[in-house]
């Protein structure tokens, strides 16, 4: 399992000295535990590979969005801590399609739908993500779907 995997690493950074990586660890199991106390009162019982990919996933897209944001205003150094914590939870991600993949499993998606338009976007992104929500680069997959059903 994924959370096993992560705590077998925090103990490795621990014993290594590694405290970049450590607190990286440290902080997706503290993000991890939040969605379980968040589940428990809700009740949403889900796999729990899921619900960790889940929680790395949006990890990673805030990452992202934070190196982006300290690149454009000039704070290099705090987009460098934010790509130290992304290379770390993307360690733990399964493999993400690439760019022909991601092409084919679209098509399909379209095809089994029968989308004819951007009107049909939502049916297309929700059977990808059913079926491939963990392999799958939702936010690229939303573009290049959008595209295909506009043009």
């Amino acid at each position: 399992m994924i959370r096993d995997d992560i705590k077998s690493a925090q103990v490795t950074a621990m014993k290594s000295g590694e405290k970049q990586r450590l607190g990286a660890l440290r902080l997706i199991l503290a993000k991890i535990k939040d969605r379980d106390i968040e589940l428990r009162s809700g009740g949403d019982a889900k796999d729990d590979d899921a619900l960790v990919i889940e929680v790395l996933q949006k990890m990673v897209k805030q990452r992202r969005e934070s190196i982006s944001m300290y690149e454009s205003g000039g704070r290099q150094e705090l987009a460098d801590v934010e790509k130290a914590e992304l290379a770390v939870i993307e360690e733990f991600l399964p493999k993400q399609m690439d760019e022909t993949e991601t092409q084919a499993v679209i098509d399909a998606a379209i095809a089994e739908t029968g989308a004819g338009g951007p009107q049909d976007m939502g049916k297309v992104m929700g059977l990808l993500k059913a079926r491939h929500g963990a392999d799958l680069d939702m936010g690229k997959a939303s573009g290049m779907v959008k595209a295909r059903l506009a043009g």
